[in-house]
């Protein structure tokens, strides 16, 4: 069996722990959180690692356009076998981030993501209210974890969740979230995959929003694309560059079952798969996604 082979072998083994008993798994009803939230498409996804592995770190998972939360048990497994707390969110993403991509209007973006993030009525793609949108939605599930369960106690204070624990990743129209939450609050770390999206194709440059300084400070931003992605790789990584103040040319290739020795920020791949823009959730990449969020390399 060739190394790079058995690698991936012995990743896909190392996920497959997620299954053991001592990783719970939850689902909980938006509603059972507060009255006033509803399902989008499926409950919240909630995972505790095994007591003795607990890194005392929080991974929220934001998905993409239409994705569901419950979609993510095998990505959200592979970090719970690691030892983090992680949620999978349910919210209302029936919009692609896209419908903005041609627009004339270059604050387009910026109120697309805050409607979402924090229901502020200001984008006339989408309608999101306060009570509904991604930061309502987690502090009350946090809120109801924490109540519940001593393990979660600690990223709640004082009713709000406790950013400074906690790593924000999102896939495609998630990862401008997990960004966006970074602009906004000093979080623990930012991990971006296929995204994000927030391309001004008749400004020929990235969505405003990204270029502003945030709380989280950029090193502390990771992003993961591939270089063939149908939503176009030159504008995501020029996205990621705006982010992140990285230079464009500053990446790093990475390879199924390799671990990523390089210190860069953003990771590229070119696995010939067909669903190119999903690949950067492939069990293959677990040991990229270990450099992206930190963790220290399997044994």
């Amino acid at each position: 069996m060739k190394t790079r082979t058995l690698l991936c072998f012995l990743v896909v083994l190392f996920c497959a722990a997620a299954a053991y008993p001592q990783v719970k798994v939850k689902l909980v009803d938006p509603a059972a959180t507060a009255s006033a939230l509803k399902a989008i498409h499926s409950p919240h996804m909630v995972m505790t690692p095994e007591s003795a592995a607990d890194l005392h770190q929080l991974l929220l998972m934001i998905p993409g356009t239409g994705g569901h939360a419950v979609d993510f048990r095998t990505f959200d497994s592979c970090f719970a076998a690691m030892g983090y707390h992680v949620i999978s969110l349910d919210y209302p993403n029936n919009v692609i981030t896209t419908v903005c991509s041609k627009s004339e209007d270059s604050t387009c973006f910026d109120h697309f993501r805050q409607e979402i993030v924090f229901g502020t009525p200001v984008s006339d793609k989408v309608a999101v209210d306060s009570v509904n949108c991604i930061v309502s939605r987690f502090r009350h599930l946090l809120v109801c974890l924490a109540k519940e369960d001593k393990q979660w106690q600690e990223y709640v204070q004082n009713g709000q969740p406790r950013w400074d624990k906690i790593t924000v990743a999102g896939h495609s129209q998630g990862a401008g979230h997990a960004a966006f939450l970074g602009k906004h609050f000093t979080v623990h770390r930012v991990m971006m995959f296929s995204g994000p999206q927030d391309y001004m194709q008749l400004f020929h440059a990235p969505a405003r929003w990204q270029f502003l300084s945030g709380r989280t400070p950029v090193n502390r931003y990771y992003a993961f694309l591939h270089l063939k992605d149908p939503f176009n790789y030159e504008y995501q990584a020029a996205d990621v560059s705006a982010v992140t103040q990285f230079a464009v040319t500053d990446t790093a290739m990475v390879h199924p079952g390799i671990p990523v020795h390089k210190r860069k920020h953003i990771l590229v791949t070119d696995i010939d798969k067909n669903d190119k823009h999903g690949s950067t959730l492939r069990l293959e990449f677990i040991p990229v996604w270990r450099y992206m969020i930190g963790a220290p390399a399997a044994h």
